[in-house]
């Protein structure tokens, strides 16, 4: 397409969609299946930021989201830099603190149990709103539907483990099985020593390459008559009854500009007025060559690092690190992660000369944010999805374009909703 027919076509805009990762795209996507004529704007190309460092799993099973440890001994082990799980840069936490405090705040037992209740009914669909993308754009040869194995080193933690799986499964129409040492060797021959068990969650599809993923969506994005530009998101302003954004190939404007834009929400929503809850937990992979793939990805929860099997070569994850966005890379945690995952299986050179880092989109309440701003016409908000943009991307998704058609919805939209946070 040359410039001058990708500018006519962007001057015929109804929706900017501000961020190329699994949530805009999945956005873009639900709003043109609707209809609308839409522009994705991002500065890089589609999945290559936070999307495509994730660990690749559509976690079907995820129905409660990652809380604030409440008991004092875990936040006493955290604060001692103790596991590999948490990282946190002491010069960061006094700027984190509001945000902090009220995570703790919101996990509270009779708090939390509600967030669950709202979580638990987006998950739910998640697989069914993935399922005719992947088809549509002609990405099943990187989907895998054997599910994932969250295991365990010590007995103690595993059969603490495998009750508690239990009655989630139980409560929420889960497949699972337990899978003790003997089974889990047999499951996976690849690891190089014995395991208590694992818990096998056997509904969540796993991609081989996430950003690859993101990447086929916004081509059939395109091929359906979608536009991608590149653009500084920064550069939104509201001008007259709509929005505007400067993009490589001119100004691009339409009545209504969705903020998709993940860890990068906070800016701009800042920019815009609003005192969000937003804070970001960055991550490190790395890719290593293995004389064994593991057969699906393994959490090794107690020491949390996830060893994924990717195109690349076998993606070690880390857990959560607390810091500023943009601060320079502590890569600590993959560098144990590397040290800890040679006791599971035989690892070869890493593929990248350093690890890649990201950084997951939080807020406060663990509940994503998905609906009309409170204080702009024409504004909405799409952000906030935590470790589960990539699962959550395109049932998130289908709310926003059910809310911007006044569409009764699938899912009762109020958790969500914008303005629980007084904006």
């Amino acid at each position: 397409m040359t410039d001058a027919s990708k500018l006519s076509r962007t001057r015929q805009t109804d929706v900017i969609v501000l961020g190329a990762g699994i949530v805009g795209v999945s956005t873009a996507l639900a709003l043109q299946q609707r209809g609308h004529a839409v522009c994705l704007v991002d500065r890089n190309a589609p999945g290559r930021e936070t999307s495509y460092g994730n660990a690749g799993i559509i976690q079907r099973e995820a129905v409660q989201p990652y809380a604030f440890p409440r008991a004092w001994q875990a936040i006493l082990r955290v604060a001692a830099r103790r596991g590999n799980d948490v990282h946190y840069h002491l010069r960061a936490l006094p700027s984190l603190v509001p945000a902090l405090a009220r995570y703790w705040h919101a996990s509270a037992p009779q708090r939390y149990g509600p967030i669950v209740t709202a979580y638990a009914a987006l998950i739910r669909h998640c697989i069914d709103e993935h399922a005719p993308l992947i088809e549509r754009s002609g990405a099943q040869d990187l989907i895998r539907k054997s599910g994932w194995l969250e295991a365990y080193r010590t007995p103690a933690a595993f059969e603490i483990a495998a009750k508690d799986a239990k009655e989630v499964a139980t409560t929420h129409e889960l497949r699972h099985a337990v899978l003790d040492s003997a089974a889990l060797a047999a499951q996976e021959p690849a690891l190089r020593q014995p395991l208590a068990g694992a818990v096998h969650w056997q509904d969540p599809w796993t991609v081989s390459d996430p950003g690859e993923l993101v990447a086929r969506y916004s081509a059939l994005f395109e091929r359906e008559g979608g536009v991608f530009v590149r653009g500084d998101a920064e550069t939104l302003r509201q001008q007259g009854s709509g929005w505007t954004v400067r993009t490589a190939d001119g100004d691009v404007s339409a009545e209504h500009a969705v903020i998709a834009l993940g860890p990068w929400a906070a800016g701009l929503t800042r920019t815009l007025g609003y005192r969000l809850p937003l804070f970001v937990k960055r991550g490190y992979h790395r890719h290593y060559e293995v004389a064994a793939m593991p057969e699906r990805p393994l959490l090794d929860t107690e020491n949390g690092i996830l060893l994924a099997p990717m195109r690349q070569g076998l993606r070690l994850t880390t857990g959560a690190e607390f810091a500023h966005h943009h601060a320079a890379p502590t890569p600590v945690q993959s560098e144990r992660a590397e040290m800890l995952a040679a006791d599971l299986v035989s690892l070869g050179k890493p593929v990248e000369a350093k690890p890649w880092m990201g950084a997951r989109p939080c807020i406060a309440d663990m509940r994503p944010v998905v609906g009309r701003a409170p204080r702009h016409a024409g504004l909405w908000f799409h952000f906030g999805h935590g470790h589960q943009g990539l699962t959550l991307g395109p049932a998130t998704a289908r709310l926003l374009a059910e809310l911007f058609d006044r569409e009764p919805t699938y899912v009762d939209p109020t958790p969500y909703d914008p303005r629980r946070f007084g904006n």
